[in-house]
C-alpha cells in the first residue's frame, strides 16, 4: 500500500465508527502527547492532497457602478399569448385568468391556442368566472354597437334635414337672383332711348322671330334639309320635338384606330341629342357621257346618342419626344377620338391650322352639359311643386315599394298643409319627425314605444277629418311601418311560442296593431310544426303499448298546452279557430292509432292496455274545458262494432 502512494479512498470495508455521546469535561484538557513521526508524516501528505483537491480560485469581482440604471422589467405584452397575465410573473403561483381586451381585439389572435394556454391550470370555478366575464364583455359590446347605430341614425336624420333646409334656401336664393335679373333688365329697358314711330313695329317682328313656334319651324326646316343632304339620315334621326342641328362640319377623314391610316372622308353633324357621321361616296354616273370630277354624296354611317359617347382630344395624349413628332407629321394632333362603349373611332380634320377641331370639342361639351341639365331642371321643377304639400308627401319609405297612390299627384300648387296636434298647428314636417322616431324604435326593437307611436299617429290621422290629404299621407306611412313591425313581432312569436308571458305580450302588440289574424295563424302554425316534430321523434321499436303511450302523451299534452295559452292570449270570440285546430290534430292521432292497432286482435290484453292509455291522456283536455271523449279512437270503435255485428249475423250450423 505504501509503495502505491497515498489515496483518499480505501478498498477495505471498515466498520462505521461509533459516535459516543458527549462527555462532560471535569478538568483541564491533558497536554497533547507526542505523535508518532511516521504517522504524522502520512497525515500531512493526506491534508495536502485534500487541500489541492478542494481548492478553488476566484477571479477578481468586477467593479459595479452604483449609478447604473436598474434592470428593466418584463414588457407588458411578454405573456400576451402564453395565457399568463403580466402581473403573474411577480411570484403569484396561481394567477386567475382575466379577459384581455387588447388581445381579443387582435384579428390574428389564435383563439384555440390562446384559450388552451390561458385555462390550462384554471379550476372549474375560474373557468366559469372567465366565461361570465366574456358574456359581460359581449353584452357591453352589443350595447355599445346598438348605441352607435342609434347615434349614427340620429345624426343621419339631422344631416338630411339640414340638407333639405339648405336645398330650400338655395332655391329661394335662385328665385331672388332671377327676380333681380329681371328687375335689372326692366331698368335697362326703361333707360333706352325712345324709338321713332316708324320703328315701332321692329321689336314685334324680332319677338316673332324668336318665338318658340318660329324656332320649332326653323328646326324642322334644318332636319328636312339634313334628310335631303345625307342619305339614310331620316332612319337615324326622325322628327322629334326639340331636335335640331347644333354644329355641322366637313373635311374630316376617318382613321384606322390601330395604324392611323386614312380610310375614308366623312362629314360630322352634331345635334342637340345625337352625333351623326356621314361618309362621302361617289355617285354612280355614266362615264361615257360625264366629264369633270365625279360627284359625291353623303351617306349616314354612324349615329350615337350623346349620353353614350366620349370625345377625346388626341393632341393631349400623344406624349412627347419622337412620338409627338411622328404624330404631328401624321396630323394626329388635329384629330379626335370618339369612344362608344369599348369601340373607338378616330377622325382627323384635313386642314392642319383650322380651328374646326377645337370648335367641335367645345360645342360637344356644351351640348352634353345642356342635355344633362335639362332632365335635372325638370326633376327639380316637379319636386318643387310636390313640396308645396310638405316634405312628407314626396318621400317614400324604404320598407316597401312605392305605393301606387300618391296623394301629391292629384293636388298641386296648394299652400302648406297644417294639422291640429293637441291644440297646436303642425305641418307635415312634424309628422316626418315622428315617422323617423318610429323607424328608430323599430330598428332598436323598442316594441312598446313603436306600437304606442303607431296608435298615436293613427289617432291623429283619424282626427284630421277635414284634411283628407294629410290623413291619406299619414295613413300610408304609418301602415308601412305597422306592416314592418308586425313581421318582426311574428318572428318573435314563433321563437317564444312555448312561453306564456312572451307569447301573450307579442300577441297583445299584434292585436293593437290590427294584425290579430296574422298572430293567430302564426301561433297555431308553429304549434302544428312542433307536434309534427315531436311525433317524428317517437320511434316504434316493437313495444306497442310504449309507443302508444309516447304518441298519446305528445298529442294530448301539446294540444292541452296550446289551448291553454290560446285562451289566455285571444278573446273568447276567436276560440272556434283553436277548437278547429285541435280537432284536426285529433283526427291525425286517430289515423295513426288505427294504423298501429290494425293488426292487434280486439279485446286482448294488449288492446285493452293501449286503449286505457289513450283514454287516460285524452282526459287531459277536460282541464282546459274541451271534451273529445267521443271522438278519441272513433275509427277503431266503429270498426270493432261493425265486426261484432258481422259475427252476430253469421248463420249457425
Amino acid at each position: 500500500m505504501e509503495s502505491r502512494g497515498l489515496t483518499l479512498r480505501s478498498k477495505s470495508r471498515r466498520a462505521r465508527p461509533q459516535i459516543s455521546a458527549p462527555k462532560p469535561i471535569s478538568g483541564p484538557l491533558p497536554p497533547d502527547k507526542p505523535a508518532d513521526p511516521a504517522k504524522a508524516q502520512q497525515n500531512d501528505a493526506t491534508s495536502d492532497l485534500v487541500k489541492r483537491r478542494y481548492s478553488t480560485r476566484f477571479n477578481q469581482a468586477p467593479d459595479f457602478d452604483s449609478k447604473a440604471p436598474p434592470v428593466p422589467g418584463l414588457p407588458p405584452d411578454a405573456a400576451k399569448y402564453g395565457g399568463i397575465e403580466p402581473g403573474s410573473v411577480t411570484g403569484d403561483p396561481s394567477p386567475r385568468p382575466k379577459v384581455d381586451l387588447d388581445a381579443l381585439r387582435d384579428p390574428s389572435l389564435p383563439v384555440d391556442r390562446y384559450v388552451a394556454n390561458l385555462l390550462a391550470n384554471a379550476s372549474e370555478e375560474e373557468i366559469n368566472e372567465y366565461q361570465t366575464s366574456l358574456r359581460k364583455v359581449k353584452n357591453r359590446t352589443s350595447t355599445d354597437l346598438q348605441q352607435n347605430v342609434y347615434q349614427n341614425r340620429t345624426q343621419f336624420i339631422k344631416i338630411s334635414k339640414e340638407a333639405e333646409k339648405l336645398k330650400g334656401e338655395m332655391r329661394t336664393l335662385r328665385s331672388l337672383m332671377t327676380d333681380l335679373t329681371g328687375a335689372l333688365g326692366q331698368a335697362t329697358i326703361g333707360h333706352t332711348e325712345p324709338s321713332s314711330p316708324a320703328m315701332d313695329d321692329l321689336p314685334k317682328r324680332k319677338a316673332n322671330r324668336s318665338s318658340v313656334a318660329n324656332l320649332e319651324s326653323m328646326w324642322n326646316v334644318q332636319l328636312q334639309a339634313l334628310w335631303k343632304t345625307v342619305e339614310g339620315s331620316q332612319k337615324f334621326l326622325p322628327a322629334v320635338q326639340g331636335r335640331h342641328i347644333v354644329l355641322e362640319t366637313g373635311h374630316w377623314v376617318e382613321l384606322d384606330s390601330a395604324t392611323w391610316k386614312p380610310r375614308r372622308p366623312v362629314h360630322i353633324v352634331l345635334l342637340n341629342d345625337h352625333l351623326l357621321v356621314a361618309a362621302k361616296k361617289r355617285k354612280r354616273v355614266d362615264q361615257s357621257n360625264h366629264r369633270g370630277p365625279v360627284p359625291t354624296k353623303l351617306v349616314a354611317e354612324e349615329c350615337w346618342p350623346l349620353q353614350d359617347i366620349d370625345m377625346i382630344d388626341l393632341a393631349a395624349h400623344v406624349g412627347i419626344g419622337p412620338a409627338r413628332a411622328e404624330a404631328e407629321d401624321r396630323g394626329i394632333t388635329n384629330a379626335v377620338n370618339i369612344r362608344v362603349g369599348s369601340k373607338p373611332f378616330t377622325y382627323r380634320h384635313d386642314k392642319r391650322d383650322s380651328p374646326a377641331k377645337d370648335e367641335l370639342l367645345a360645342t360637344f361639351r356644351k351640348t352634353v352639359e345642356d342635355l344633362r341639365r335639362t332632365p335635372r331642371s325638370e326633376t327639380e321643377a316637379a319636386s318643387k311643386s310636390n313640396e308645396s304639400y310638405g316634405y312628407l308627401g314626396g318621400r317614400h319609405s324604404f320598407y316597401g315599394p312605392k305605393p301606387d297612390y300618391d296623394p301629391s299627384d292629384s293636388r298641386r300648387d296648394k299652400p302648406e298643409l297644417r294639422i291640429d296636434v293637441d291644440g297646436k298647428q303642425q305641418n307635415l314636417r312634424w309628422v316626418e319627425g315622428q315617422i323617423d322616431e318610429l323607424d328608430i324604435d323599430i330598428a332598436l326593437q323598442r316594441f312598446e314605444e313603436a306600437v304606442s307611436s303607431i296608435e298615436r299617429l293613427r289617432k291623429l290621422a283619424k282626427g284630421s277629418k277635414g284634411n283628407s290629404l294629410a290623413q291619406d299621407v299619414i295613413n300610408v306611412k304609418v301602415d308601412e311601418r305597422a306592416t314592418k313591425l308586425a313581421g318582426v313581432l311574428s318572428r318573435n312569436l314563433v321563437d317564444t311560442h312555448s312561453f306564456l308571458n312572451a307569447t301573450k305580450t307579442n300577441i297583445s302588440w299584434l292585436t293593437r296593431l290590427g294584425f290579430e289574424d296574422q298572430a293567430r295563424e302564426s301561433y297555431l302554425k308553429t304549434r302544428s310544426e312542433i307536434i309534427s316534430k315531436r311525433i317524428r321523434a317517437c320511434i316504434f321499436e316493437g313495444d306497442l303499448p310504449l309507443y302508444i303511450f309516447q304518441i298519446s302523451y305528445v298529442y294530448f299534452t301539446l294540444i292541452k298546452n296550446t289551448i291553454s295559452i290560446y285562451q289566455q292570449c285571444f278573446p273568447s270570440v276567436m276560440s272556434s279557430a283553436c277548437i278547429k285546430w285541435a280537432k284536426h290534430h285529433l283526427d291525425d292521432f286517430n289515423a295513426l292509432l288505427t294504423r298501429q292497432l290494425s293488426s292487434v286482435e280486439r279485446n286482448t290484453s294488449t288492446w285493452k292496455e293501449c286503449m286505457d292509455i289513450v283514454h287516460e291522456y285524452a282526459n287531459l283536455l277536460t282541464q282546459v274545458g274541451v271534451d273529445f271523449t267521443d271522438l278519441v279512437a272513433k275509427g277503431l270503435e266503429d270498426e270493432q262494432g261493425s265486426q261484432s255485428m258481422g259475427r252476430s249475423e253469421e248463420p249457425t250450423e
